[in-house]
């Protein structure tokens, strides 16, 4: 493997358990079995190695702050994906005429639902799931025209605001399509945001009609928004709601659309959106305080996804995207805009209906990667961790043959795989059912959202038998920044600058990171282009300090994250101003670091690291696997219940040990491991409060959560 790899393959290998003359007649058999493979390789096939050592990216210029930009756009930045197609309404017009009777939105039809009582007495809800019956290009054309003179109607005007809050489904990219042609601005809002942060997002925005599902709007959120006026349900049935203020009225979007339908033979003209107009505004779930509105325009979104579309080889009408994580989310809304303009078919899931073994599904019944069996797949690094280690739980409950043999193909494939080569026999045979959890197709990996570690980087390669191209973005940049070739396996770095954007380091003197250090420059990450987005919604202060314009008139981002370029023009990720802490005796501890150097422990489904600057040492709070704790407890005779157990002063000593022993092996410091850890016997989801949608910690949320377990842990004061 090359320089710019962070993880060798010796470090991240599996260990097994044969006899040592056994293993050497294996390893010989091996060895002649690559020879023979090399052969045709070395012949027919360029090397992924060869392609993974050319520069990627260069600087614009000498200077030590000059910008990077990606080689294919050295001499000037992309921004829109078709000649012409310069607002999103147009994208879309352009697809519908190239792909016109071709299937788009795929959405599976519920058999049938039944609640299902579990051991312990809870009642699950199981769904069976039919075929996917899918929508036309021209079909979601029509109904999205239509939509969009319905909303017209009932008085919605062009360059103002209509909220959207609802789970990821057809109708959301409908009812987008429709705010897109008519120039209206969509305020989108997490499901899981909680009530205070909703309601203030859509009071801020002031909106009069909000589209949403009946299952997520609750008649006190309709009752603490006084502008509300209409209220359109994206499910079949009319709601039955009784508790509404006056002057609120429910319609279904069925009645929108026919409404609309009807309104358009009359002809009835609607407002075109310009470039510079916005077309959502985002509100994103943040990891402190309330949620903040980021205005992204039309050319905003364009230049992202021209950016997005460039890193996917030979995108188009063969491809099938699952569409699963929140809309509501830079993210999923980019990947899926990208699909809908080169022709791919979009097929709906949930978290909980995703795989065949996942949470709503009946056992014995099919989840949506093998019915949609799709090629393409966006995921944040919580969702592949939890992959991950579930896989290893299934290897490690193997026979012991079993267990070598996987074990020896996953290290051979990994070896091959940092010689730039492939392992077409391991895939066939060895991997396949574990390539089966997400369909068996997928070719391309998107992770984003948050650094995703080396080891589950390398398992997702070496089982899903695929790239996985790690990127970098924010909501703020359009989700547009970096993103990773797919013949790059290192693992660790986020890829070249997109060909919308380029990417410039700024001294970061407090923390000590420098554009001018060797061997690589660092610093704080700045982002320039056409993706760059307009700024926070009636905040001009935050606008102000997080956004700035050059003397060219270029917009630049300041993201807060702390980068360095590698010399073939790569990111890595390596700080986050906002997690660096200084302790008492001055030392700086990223926060960040410490728990990606301890989060894939079997041991750790979750892990939040704490300091500050009154102390002189790091605590944690750990949300143990259940499993391996129970286990743990039981080797040292600890007996009870599980929360017992999570609670338990010498159950929190053991887990410490183990911590320890990790941090020690990831090369920390002595000042940040963490000395005391509180366990938590329950799970932080999106649900709760205390992670975003796309699992990250809310440092904020999870002080106030266990504030009485920081001051247990540093003593009262």
């Amino acid at each position: 493997m090359n320089n710019h790899v962070s993880s060798k393959p010796s470090t991240m290998k599996l260990k097994h358990t044969i006899n040592p003359i056994l293993l050497y007649f294996i390893h010989f058999l091996i060895s002649l079995y690559t020879i023979l493979t090399y052969i045709p390789f070395y012949f027919f096939s360029e090397s992924r190695q060869e392609k993974s050592n050319q520069i990627k990216a260069k600087p614009v210029n000498s200077k030590p702050d000059s910008a990077y930009r990606s080689v294919n756009s050295l001499d000037g930045l992309a921004s829109v994906l078709y000649p012409g197609c310069d607002t999103l309404d147009k994208v879309f017009t352009y697809a519908k005429n190239k792909f016109k009777n071709k299937r788009l939105l795929g959405t599976r039809e519920v058999l049938n639902e039944e609640d299902e009582v579990q051991p312990n007495g809870k009642i699950f809800k199981k769904v069976i799931l039919g075929q996917y019956n899918w929508l036309s290009y021209e079909d979601v054309f029509v109904r999205a025209l239509n939509f969009g003179n319905g909303l017209q109607m009932l008085g919605q005007k062009p360059k103002t605001n209509i909220a959207i809050f609802c789970e990821t489904r057809a109708e959301w990219m409908i009812a987008a399509q429709a705010c897109f042609m008519y120039n209206f601005q969509l305020v989108t809002l997490y499901a899981t945001l909680g009530g205070p942060a909703i309601v203030h997002g859509l009071n801020e925005t002031e909106v009069t009609n909000i589209i949403t599902s009946k299952e997520l709007l609750q008649t006190d959120i309709v009752s603490l928004v006084p502008c509300l006026r209409h209220i359109i349900t994206v499910d079949g049935k009319p709601p039955t709601w009784s508790e509404f203020p006056k002057g609120v009225i429910v319609h279904t979007m069925a009645a929108v659309e026919a409404l609309g339908a009807k309104a358009s033979m009359e002809n009835q003209p609607h407002s075109k959106p310009l470039p510079s107009d916005i077309a959502v505004i985002m509100y994103t779930s943040g990891s402190t305080g309330l949620p903040k509105g980021v205005m992204i325009s039309h050319s905003n979104i364009i230049a992202g996804i021209t950016g997005m579309a460039e890193r996917i080889p030979e995108l188009g009408e063969e491809d099938v995207y699952i569409g699963y994580l929140p809309l509501a989310h830079v993210l999923e809304l980019s990947a899926e805009l990208v699909c809908l303009s080169h022709g791919c078919r979009i097929g709906y899931s949930s978290p909980q209906t995703l795989a065949d073994q996942s949470s709503k599904i009946k056992k014995g019944s099919k989840g949506d990667t093998s019915m949609l069996k799709p090629t393409l797949m966006a995921a944040v690094p919580e969702i592949m961790d939890r992959i991950y280690k579930n896989v290893m739980n299934k290897v490690n409950e193997m026979s012991s043959f079993q267990r070598n043999l996987f074990i020896l193909a996953y290290n051979y494939k990994m070896e091959q795989i940092s010689k730039g080569r492939n392992t077409p026999l391991c895939n066939s045979f060895v991997f396949r059912k574990v390539r089966s959890l997400l369909g068996g197709n997928i070719r391309l990996l998107l992770c984003g959202g948050a650094p995703l570690s080396a080891t589950t980087q390398r398992f997702m390669n070496i089982c899903f038998c695929c790239p996985v191209g790690q990127g970098y973005g924010l909501t703020e940049s359009a989700g547009a920044g970096t993103i990773t070739e797919v013949w790059d396996y290192n693992t660790g770095r986020v890829g070249a600058p997109l060909v919308c954007c380029e990417i410039k380091l700024k001294n970061w003197e407090e923390g000590g990171y420098f554009n001018t250090d060797k061997p690589h420059p660092r610093g704080e990450i700045l982002i320039g282009g056409q993706n760059v987005t307009m700024g926070y919604y009636k905040n001009e202060a935050k606008t102000k300090a997080d956004f700035f314009e050059d003397e060219n008139g270029q917009r630049w981002l300041c993201t807060g994250d702390i980068g360095e370029f590698d010399p073939d023009g790569c990111l890595k990720i390596i700080d986050r101003k906002k997690d660096l802490v200084k302790l008492q005796a001055g030392e700086y501890v990223s926060l960040g670091k410490v728990e990606a150097a301890l989060k894939n422990l079997p041991l750790v489904d979750n892990i939040c690291a704490y300091a500050n600057s009154y102390h002189s040492y790091v605590i944690g709070f750990v949300v143990p696997n259940q499993k391996e704790l129970t286990e743990l407890a039981r080797k040292k005779g600890l007996k009870g219940t599980w929360e017992e157990l999570c609670n338990s002063c010498e159950m929190e000593n053991e887990v410490l040990k183990v911590l320890s022993e990790a941090a020690i092996s990831a090369s920390l410091e002595k000042f940040e491991i963490p000395v005391k850890i509180r366990l938590s016997p329950e799970p932080w989801t999106p649900e709760t409060g205390l992670v975003t949608d796309a699992f990250k910690l809310k440092r904020k949320e999870l002080k106030t959560h266990y504030q009485a377990d920081i001051e247990r842990m540093y003593g009262r004061k």
